[in-house]
């Protein structure tokens, strides 16, 4: 029978997307690892690879689609012996007519008069989705398997044909009773749109439509503000010592055409801290917190119309050379929305440093899952008293750390806090 396409979830956390372009046609022979289509996700724009074989039979939605929402129908593929009479008269849905549909529940028919009820993705057992390719799901359904138990080794745990072809389906336990649900918390979203648009309409306005990267940041950051119990610790660290040592780094690496930045010496600093308070180095998962070995450090890098949150991995290890080369990098491709998601999900700290832009001191939010947020003020000449208790001049740079207070308590945010302070103001030490 016809193999339905279905939007791909291109990430973890992707929900729906933009269909930009596709890259084969009705008629096109597809082979498995066929690029077909490019998919624009809330920031970056990937390919996405046929796992079927077989001939595109139709395509579903238009290119140039938005808000096309994970494991909806995007094409039919025919396979030996199929034809085009095999597939439902349903015509191809343009941008305006998808939006049109939006909200309804039966889908295209193929090859019946009934309509056909879309497969959803399969639920796993703590409510998340499972990944699973068109083919794999419907092998899987045909031999009974429950999805729930099987390991996917496609991208990102994807189940893929092999994964389904050799499993057996295990044998089912009686039902047990069901819990009672709890109830759905709902997030205060603001005033409707209608009621916004009524207050001013009489004033001058222009209104600008939400990207999907808009949209992300205000459902993420929505949630984040109203469900973590955010708690803010601040400290002034002085940093003349830093920038003594800095330019003295920057002469010896001029040949090799590398210059440190303030902000390479706090991702270092941040790293180390993480090592040195091992019980904040974690995340919030539900039930649990994720306790890492290893320090990713999250950077926001500001882009047009967003942010990205490049992960430098294995930071605390690496050099300040190649951090600051690795960042460079990450926020090029950051700019050029050239990143893939691997390289800006992840990581358990995050960094967001305003200082360059003449911020003295702002609170972060904490992005989901991470438990804090550094926030970085900038450097300003500033009355100090030394250790000799006498009255100096000194480069002073605020900071705060937003906390979780669900994964670090009070006393282990101010350990963290202290450890990156200590690291600036005695930057020789980061390099032993």
């Amino acid at each position: 029978m016809p193999i339905e396409l279905l939007m791909p979830a291109l990430s973890p956390t992707m929900e729906e997307g933009k269909l930009a372009k596709w890259l084969v046609k009705e008629g096109d022979t597809i082979s498995s690892g066929d690029l077909i289509a490019e998919i624009e996700t809330d920031k970056a724009t990937m390919e996405f690879e046929a796992v079927d074989e077989g001939v595109m039979g139709r395509i579903m939605v238009a290119e140039g689609t938005e808000g096309v929402k994970v494991n909806d129908v995007i094409a039919v593929l025919l396979e030996d012996g199929e034809s085009a009479e095999d597939i439902g008269a349903a015509p191809a849905k343009a941008p305006e007519a998808l939006k049109a549909d939006a909200g309804a529940e039966a889908g295209p028919s193929w090859g019946s008069d009934k309509p056909a009820t879309p497969v959803p993705a399969a639920p796993a057992k703590d409510g998340t989705r499972i990944f699973v390719t068109p083919l794999a799901r419907r092998i899987a359904a045909d031999k009974g398997l429950d999805l729930t138990q099987i390991q996917g080794s496609g991208p990102y745990g994807r189940i893929v044909k092999a994964d389904v072809e050799g499993a057996t389906a295990a044998p089912k336990a009686a039902p047990a009773a069901a819990p009672a649900a709890a109830p759905a918390a709902t997030l205060a979203a603001g005033p409707a749109t209608d009621v916004v648009q009524k207050t001013y309409a009489d004033r001058p306005h222009e209104e600008v439509m939400l990207d999907g990267m808009r949209k992300t940041i205000a459902a993420r950051l929505t949630e984040a503000k109203q469900s973590v119990p955010h708690f803010y610790l601040r400290r002034d660290i002085v940093l003349d010592e830093l920038l003594k040592f800095r330019s003295h780094l920057n002469k010896q690496l001029q040949p090799r055409g590398v210059k440190l930045s303030v902000n390479d010496f706090i991702i270092k600093a941040c790293a180390l801290a993480l090592q040195q308070v091992p019980a904040a180095n974690a995340v919030f998962a539900g039930d649990r917190t994720l306790q890492f070995e290893k320090s990713d450090v999250a950077v926001a890098v500001a882009i047009e119309g967003g942010l990205f949150t490049p992960v430098l991995k294995d930071a605390e290890s690496k050099s300040l050379s190649v951090l600051s080369a690795e960042m460079k990098d990450l926020a090029t491709r950051a700019r050029d929305r050239k990143l893939v998601p691997h390289e800006y999900q992840g990581g358990s700290f995050a960094i967001s440093n305003l200082g360059m832009y003449g911020i003295d001191n702002f609170d972060a939010i904490i992005n989901p899952p991470h438990a804090a947020i550094l926030a970085v003020g900038a450097g300003a000449k500033k009355a100090i008293v030394d250790e000799d208790g006498e009255l100096t001049v000194g480069t002073v740079m605020s900071t705060t750390l937003s906390v979780d207070h669900r994964v670090i308590d009070g006393a282990l945010g101010a350990d963290l806090l202290n450890a990156i302070k200590a690291n600036l103001e005695n930057p020789m030490g980061m390099l032993a």
